[in-house]
C-alpha cells in the first residue's frame, strides 16, 4: 500500500540480534577458571583455614607456607602489571589476581606475629636451652660438643640419638658438668632421644613415656627444676604411613602445654607454627622463636642448606609465665637441622 500523499512509508525496525552465547559461555568459564584458581591458591596457602591442613600433602606443603606467599605476591604482581599495560587482557585477568588479593592477606596475617618480638623479659631465673636433631645420628659429636662448651645450656635435647650417639658425645661433654639419659627403644639412633642435664641444676630425676609409636620421649624434673618439668621430644613426622601418629604426637603436648604444671617441652616437632594441630596442642605454651620475632628461621631444609631454604620444625614451647629472652640457630655438620638454643626466664 501506497502511504498518503505528504507521507513516508512506515520504517518497520530491524530485528534484534540474536544473543551472544559464545560471548557469555566464555564468561562463565573465565569465572570458573578464576575460582578453581583461587580454591587451589587457598588450598596451598592456607589449608589451616580450611581445615584441610592435617591430610595427605597439605600437611606438608603448609610448613612452606612463607614461601608459597612469597610465590603467591610474585604472581598477583605481574597479574596486576598485565591489568593496567594490557587492557585486552584486562577482563580475562582481573578475576585471576582479586583471587589471590583475597588468599594472600590471609596467609600473610597468620604469618606477621612470628617476626614481631615480644618485650624481653627482665625478671625471673635465667635456664638456657639446646635442642637439635642429628639427622640418622650423622651429625659431628665433636661440632655439638663445642656448642655445648660455648654456650654451657642448662638442658639439652637431642632428637635421633641412641646409644650409639650418646657414647660418641658424652666423653667430650661429661667433664663439662654434664649428665646424660636416653630413651628406651630399638637402639638404632633415629629411634631415641637423648635429654642432657647440668649438673649445676642438682639432682634431676629422668622418667620416659611413648606418645605414639614413634621414639619415646624423656621428661626431667626435681632437682634445681623444682616444680619445672623439662620434655625432650621428637614427634613423628608427617608422612604417608605416620599420619595418624603424627596427629597423636600434636595432640600429646597438650599434656604439658595444658596440664596446669610448669613445663618447658624442646625437640623436633615435625611441625610449624602454621599446623592447627600444632597450635591446638600447644594451647597454653608459646614459642620461644615466636616470642623472640624469630619464627620464620629455618630449622630443617630439604635441600642442602637448612640457611636458606626450609621450614622451622624444631621448638622449644614453655607454658605461661616462662618467657623466652633469647633465641638463635646453629649449623653443626652432618646433620639437615640447625641446632636451636634459647635462654628463658622462670619466673
Amino acid at each position: 500500500m501506497t502511504a498518503p500523499p505528504g507521507q513516508l512509508d512506515p520504517i518497520t525496525p530491524p530485528p534484534p540480534p540474536p544473543p551472544d552465547r559464545r560471548g557469555h559461555g566464555r564468561l562463565l568459564v573465565r569465572y570458573l577458571a578464576a575460582l578453581l584458581f583461587t580454591a587451589a591458591a587457598a588450598a596451598a596457602a592456607i589449608p589451616d583455614l580450611i581445615g584441610i591442613d592435617h591430610r595427605g600433602p597439605f600437611a606438608r606443603a603448609i610448613a612452606f607456607r612463607p614461601w608459597v606467599l612469597v610465590a603467591g605476591l610474585v604472581v598477583v604482581v605481574v597479574l596486576l602489571v598485565l591489568v593496567v599495560f594490557r587492557r585486552r587482557a584486562r577482563a580475562a585477568l582481573l578475576p585471576f589476581a582479586v583471587g589471590l588479593l583475597v588468599v594472600l592477606p590471609a596467609g600473610g596475617a597468620m604469618i606477621l606475629p612470628r617476626v614481631l618480638a615480644d618485650p624481653v623479659p627482665t625478671t625471673g631465673t635465667p635456664l638456657k636451652v639446646l635442642a637439635f636433631n642429628t639427622y640418622f645420628g650423622g651429625a659431628d659429636p665433636a661440632e655439638l660438643a663445642a656448642l655445648i662448651a660455648a654456650e654451657r645450656p642448662d638442658l639439652v635435647s637431642i632428637s635421633e640419638a641412641g646409644e650409639r650417639f650418646r657414647g660418641k658425645l658424652m666423653p667430650l661433654v661429661e667433664p663439662l658438668g654434664y649428665r646424660s639419659e636416653v630413651s628406651s627403644g630399638s637402639g638404632a639412633d633415629v629411634d631415641g632421644v637423648v635429654a642432657l642435664v647440668s649438673d649445676r641444676l642438682g639432682d634431676v630425676r629422668f622418667v620416659g613415656g611413648t606418645g605414639s609409636s614413634h621414639p619415646p620421649y624423656l621428661e626431667a624434673t626435681g632437682g634445681g627444676l623444682g616444680e619445672l618439668t623439662f620434655v625432650a621430644y621428637h614427634a613423628a613426622a608427617p608422612t604417608y604411613y605416620r599420619f595418624p601418629h603424627w596427629r597423636d604426637d600434636m595432640a600429646l603436648l597438650a599434656k604439658w602445654c595444658a596440664g596446669g604444671s610448669p613445663a618447658i617441652v624442646a625437640g623436633d616437632l615435625n611441625a610449624t607454627l602454621d599446623h592447627s594441630l600444632l597450635r591446638k596442642g600447644m594451647a597454653g605454651c608459646t614459642d620461644a622463636a615466636e616470642q623472640r620475632g624469630q619464627g620464620l628461621l629455618s630449622t630443617w631444609s630439604p635441600t642442602e642448606s637448612t640457611e636458606l631454604f626450609g621450614p622451622q620444625i624444631d621448638h622449644v614451647l614453655s607454658t605461661a609465665g616462662i618467657d623466652a629472652e633469647s633465641f638463635s640457630v646453629h649449623e653443626i655438620d652432618g646433620s639437615d637441622h640447625r641446632a636451636i638454643l634459647t635462654t628463658v626466664r622462670i619466673p
